[in-house]
This record gives C-alpha cells, structure tokens and sequence, in this order.
C-alpha cells in the first residue's frame, strides 16, 4: 500500500544510508522498523518493593558505628582475606 509520510531530512538521508547498506529498499527498511517497534515487548514492570524488617536488640557489636559504612567493608575483607 502505498502512502505518505513526512520525515525530516536528517533521518531520511539517514535510513536510506543504512537500507543501502543492508542491501534493501527503504520500504523494507521502514517496514521492519515498524514491526519492531510495534511488536517489541514493553520493558518488564518493577516488581513491586516489600522491605522486610525484623526485631532484635540493636547491634551485635555496639562499638561498630554504622555511619562508618567503609570501615564495615574494611573489617569484613580482612577477616575474609587477611591482613596485607
């Protein structure tokens, strides 16, 4: 079928370069860009967020300062790796 469509001129130099390189007409071209686009999967929903908390007494180590997040990492390593 044929019919009419306005495409800026960039673009349009644009798909005919690359159906050229393709080795297909521009119909072709626009065709499959038309059928991936409106057949392509929408992106998958975020799953929805649920935190999960639990009770307890507070920390196990009270001398460990949470707000020191890089000293946690710090310590875990080196119990895991040793010390260099």
């Amino acid at each position: 079928m044929r019919t009419t469509v306005d495409i800026a001129e960039p673009l349009l130099d644009n798909a005919k370069r690359r159906a050229a390189e393709r080795g297909v007409t521009l119909s072709v071209l626009v065709e499959d860009a038309l059928r991936q686009h409106l057949y392509a999967r929408p992106d998958k929903e975020a799953l929805p967020f649920k935190l999960i908390t639990v009770g307890g007494e507070g920390l196990v180590d009270p001398s460990i300062n949470l707000d020191k997040i890089c000293e946690l990492i710090t310590r875990d390593d080196e119990e895991e790796y040793g010390q260099k």
